[in-house]
């Protein structure tokens, strides 16, 4: 991540953000992209950064709390509470985020003017001047905007989880993009903008350099190789002995006149060899009446009998295996009996009747970055061991779903146990989506807004169980989503 810093932001939480952004590291190693710290996209209103990513756009905006709080209550359409007490802002403002999500929206316009098609736009409302746990409704978080307090894990998590076009911009989208929100900007090399990690070309221009220029000449070769041509006359040739009897014509003192004869006899004796008895019965009778010598009577009598000797070879060869893979079969032991119904593919599980096919799994110890909500401050608290994740697309009652799972593992079962009470709570927030995350899911994207929740706990290991429908909407409550999530709970997880 790459920082320009081009004016005084205006919110005191600013140096929290212009310090989250900057431990994101130089280069596309940990998150790509330009930060235009206290940029002013619309309306000379400045923001506290405009984040140009290979595969999205945020825009970050401060909000400043009367005073630090432990937990803070923000959803979106409704009052927020900093340690239970409510937050007001102004006269007709309904909490204090109204004029940040305003302001978003308008920069959201002017960037997809600009820059149409310029992928996801997410919005960061950061927060402080310190919160330990931002509380963010689930129907907020299946959206666009964050709540947070702006440290290295929290816009980490952000940053991922909004930012996620197919593809990366290109170079040149990326400079129109910079030059469109922050004119004042100085120009970046094409080097630095690769390091970034956008691509060096457009989505158009990469077809012309993966086609294989192979593919258009394979089909050709093997009509003009000119081996083709002779390889018909392959089967006439070993009827080559016969010309054996031209050496005495050519070394006998005799008149030449025999010798027309004998040159003229294979012909006849190689077509009736492989001809059909059809044409063998219309040959001309002055090629039967012609002599024939005795290499060649011999030739044409053991054509057949070696043709029918191969063929008795190849029988007798063909009995010999079978005979052997059978005794071979007898002497192990008989296969248990097959159930009526075929077993899936290993890229797929049924529990229940229902159908799971995954789509990503991974594993890490990374676990506060993955989370969001009460989850991720619990985990930033206690530190886990692993966390497993894993996204499959299921078919429940023949309606197509989504499911994520989170095994998270912790050194005892008491981390576990106050871990699982913090995720069951209600809003409490969860894990990530893998599949969301890494771009892996086939056709709709799912988002997990009203997801049947189910959660198991194994000793050491917590089990997060999301399911909803694709396309949605879903309720937590839905008699299917439920009982697609208890079967998940019997998934194996693998990262």
């Amino acid at each position: 991540m790459r920082l320009v810093r081009l004016a005084q932001q205006p919110s005191r939480v600013a140096e929290d953000v212009r310090a989250a952004l900057a431990s994101l590291g130089r280069g596309s190693t940990v998150v790509g992209g330009v930060a235009l710290v206290g940029a002013r996209p619309v309306d000379d209103r400045a923001v506290e950064a405009v984040v140009v990513m290979p595969k999205g756009v945020l825009i970050v905006i401060g909000v400043d709390l009367p005073d630090p709080a432990l937990k803070l209550e923000a959803p979106l359409g409704g009052p927020w509470k900093a340690d239970g007490w409510p937050l007001v802002h102004g006269d007709t403002s309904i909490n204090p985020a109204t004029d940040a999500l305003s302001l978003s929206a308008a920069c959201t316009h002017k960037i997809a003017d600009v820059a149409p098609g310029a992928g996801p736009i997410g919005t960061i409302i950061a927060v402080g001047p310190y919160v330990e746990t931002v509380d963010q409704p689930p129907s907020d978080l299946a959206g666009s905007v964050r709540v947070l307090y702006p440290t290295a894990t929290t816009m980490l998590a952000a940053t991922v989880s909004l930012a996620t076009a197919d593809r990366p911009r290109s170079v040149q989208q990326a400079r129109e993009l910079i030059a469109a929100l922050a004119p004042d900007a100085p120009p970046m090399p094409e080097e630095m903008l690769l390091g970034e990690g956008f691509s060096a070309y457009s989505d158009e221009e990469p077809t012309i350099v993966r086609e294989n220029p192979l593919v258009a000449i394979a089909p050709t070769v093997p009509v003009r190789h000119p081996g083709k041509a002779k390889r018909p006359a392959k089967p006439a040739t070993p009827p080559a002995p016969p010309a054996k009897p031209v050496q005495p014509v050519q070394q006998s003192a005799a008149p030449v006149q025999p010798a027309a004869p004998v040159r003229q006899a294979p012909l006849p004796v190689a077509a009736a060899a492989t001809a059909p008895p059809a044409a063998q019965a219309s040959a001309p009778a002055s090629a039967e009446s012609a002599p024939k010598g005795p290499h060649q009577s011999k030739t044409v009598k053991w054509l057949p009998l070696a043709a029918i000797g191969l063929l008795i070879v190849l029988l007798v060869a063909a009995v010999t295996v079978a005979s052997g893979g059978d005794d071979t079969a007898s002497t192990q032991p008989p296969p248990p009996p097959t159930p009526a119904t075929s077993s899936p593919p290993p890229s797929s599980s049924a529990v229940e009747n229902i159908q799971f096919t995954s789509r990503a799994s991974a594993a890490d110890q990374k676990c506060a970055s993955h989370a969001y909500g009460d989850v991720q401050a619990s985990l930033q608290r206690t530190s886990c061991t692993t966390v497993k994740r894993a996204s499959f697309a299921s078919s429940i009652d023949g309606r197509a779903a989504a499911v994520t799972i989170a095994v998270v593992e912790f050194p005892d079962t008491a981390l576990a146990t106050a871990f699982k009470a913090a995720a069951d709570t209600p809003g409490g927030g969860g894990i990530l989506d893998l599949a969301t995350e890494t771009n892996q899911w086939q056709g709709d994207v799912p988002v997990f807004e009203g997801a049947a929740y189910q959660s198991s706990q194994d000793g050491n290991s917590v089990r997060l169980i999301q399911v909803v429908w694709v396309p949605g909407p879903s309720t937590p409550d839905d008699p299917g989503l439920v009982r697609g999530a208890k079967a998940a709970l019997e998934l194996p997880v693998n990262g």
